[in-house]
């Protein structure tokens, strides 16, 4: 059975491959691995989120690691994308988050970046893997004095709210502004209000109070009501809402409309390019981002390239191109020149600072990327099977991509994790995509019984 998914180990706590057992030789094998794979300090930096599990989780990768004369220094509660910035600054070898990002306190996962902050590349995982299965992976285990040590180190989210604060312009103030924040009862708990705070706003923070099993729970980015409700009640300038660790971001405006990761990638494309900062003058999304960014960054004279569904997706095709903003619409926005990874409070403060410097409301700022409709079809299928052999799926799509034309977009892909087909469709008019999506819904029905 595979371990890593798309982005790390994660499922079930107590159940494989979240039982302290098996998490244990994940630690083993990845002080292996990464001890090997670049001569630093020897240490590995571990951070969480606020589950009650994490506890487990952490003393079992710690002991496997030491037990391989790998050094742990822990951190504790910190956004994932602090534990990226904090890696790659204190020159350790590697960093590892504990968390499930926005899903619920019974779930727990493994995310692990390299020496550079980047996340691991598939072969460095598949290596980890294989040695999780190995059953002579005790025999690399480390004697007497070459046992590793835990360390622990106290001011990590102090640290890495003074560098969000440096990736600001010098001498700027949200002094004047009042912001929500609903901090999911997760890893931002302390950072962004804290930090806010020390910005000059009037911070509400709501949902930052985590006791170990309310993390996520109706609250964070996939409740946007929580934080919509309060910017209303306390007649805020924004609303900014994470998920459990802290690497998305999604935002509300003065008005209680959400504002989703496509309209944050606008928003910060545009001010980049006016400053001429925006590198190649592209943004990098995925192939769910909606045709309305597409059409907004075409009239900005901006390039939009398209990747596979993924943040890792994402910064790869930035690396490989030398693009410095890409994410995605569920609001992993990734800044390669501030940092490795999505990260949810550098996204709130960068759009925050455009607020302040163009003396405009979010909803102003917003106003002018008009997203188009969108429908999501998920068809459960008898088993998974590449629907590009289905001649009758094929004529379809082609059907309804010829009634769309230019005023829209048709996505069909098979969900990498659960017997489904997504059938995604943008366009102007909601009626007409929901019956085109319907018309394709039914012939995956038929054909893939």
């Amino acid at each position: 059975m595979r371990l890593f998914g798309t982005d790390g180990i994660r499922g079930s706590i107590n159940r494989h491959p979240m039982t302290p057992e098996n998490v244990l030789r994940v630690g083993m094998a990845a002080a292996i691995v990464l001890r090997k794979q670049h001569h630093g300090r020897n240490m590995v930096l571990i951070g969480k989120d606020t589950r009650l599990s994490g506890y487990m989780i952490e003393s079992a990768l710690t002991s496997g690691i030491c037990s391989m004369g790998m050094n742990v220094t822990l951190v504790g509660p910190v956004p994932t994308p602090g534990i990226a910035y904090l890696t790659r600054t204190l020159r350790i070898d590697a960093g590892i988050v504990i968390s499930a990002s926005h899903n619920p306190f019974e779930d727990n996962g493994i995310k692990f970046f390299s020496y550079d902050g980047f996340k691991l590349p598939d072969a460095t995982e598949q290596r980890i893997e294989e040695l999780v299965a190995d059953d002579h992976l005790v025999r690399h285990r480390s004697k007497g004095a070459e046992v590793g040590r835990a360390f622990r180190l106290d001011d990590a989210t102090g640290r890495y709210i003074e560098y969000i604060k440096s990736t600001l312009p010098r001498g700027l103030s949200f002094e004047g502004m009042k912001i929500v924040v609903d901090c999911a009862n997760g890893a931002a708990y302390k950072t962004t209000p804290w930090l806010l705070r020390e910005l000059g706003a009037e911070v509400i923070a709501i949902h930052d109070k985590p006791n170990g099993v309310n993390i996520n729970l109706d609250c964070g980015t996939l409740h946007m009501e929580e934080v919509r409700k309060a910017v209303l009640l306390h007649k805020a300038d924004a609303g900014i809402s994470h998920d459990g660790d802290a690497d998305r971001v999604l935002l509300c405006d003065e008005k209680g409309h959400v504002i989703d990761g496509d309209q944050v990638m606008g928003i910060c494309a545009a001010e980049m390019h006016a400053q001429g900062r925006l590198q190649g003058e592209t943004v990098v999304a995925t192939v769910m981002s909606n045709i309305g960014l597409e059409k907004f960054l075409e009239r900005k004279g901006i390039g939009l390239l398209r990747t596979k569904v993924g943040d890792r997706y994402v910064v790869e095709k930035m690396l490989a191109g030398g693009y410095n903003l890409g994410g995605e619409q569920s609001g992993h926005i990734v800044f390669l020149d501030l940092n490795t990874t999505g990260d949810g409070p550098i996204t709130a403060m960068q759009v925050l600072s455009v607020m302040k410097k163009r003396a405009l409301s979010l909803s102003k700022l917003a106003s002018e990327i008009r997203l188009f409709p969108q429908v999501l079809i998920n068809v459960e299928v008898a088993k998974r099977q590449d629907i590009r052999t289905i001649p009758e799926i094929e004529q379809a799509i082609k059907t309804a991509e010829k009634s769309l034309g230019s005023n829209g977009r048709i996505l069909v892909r098979a969900s990498g994790t659960e017997p489904k087909i997504r059938v995604m469709l943008e366009g102007k008019d909601l009626k007409t995509i929901t019956r085109l999506g319907n018309d394709i819904s039914k012939v995956i029905k038929e054909k893939m019984k």
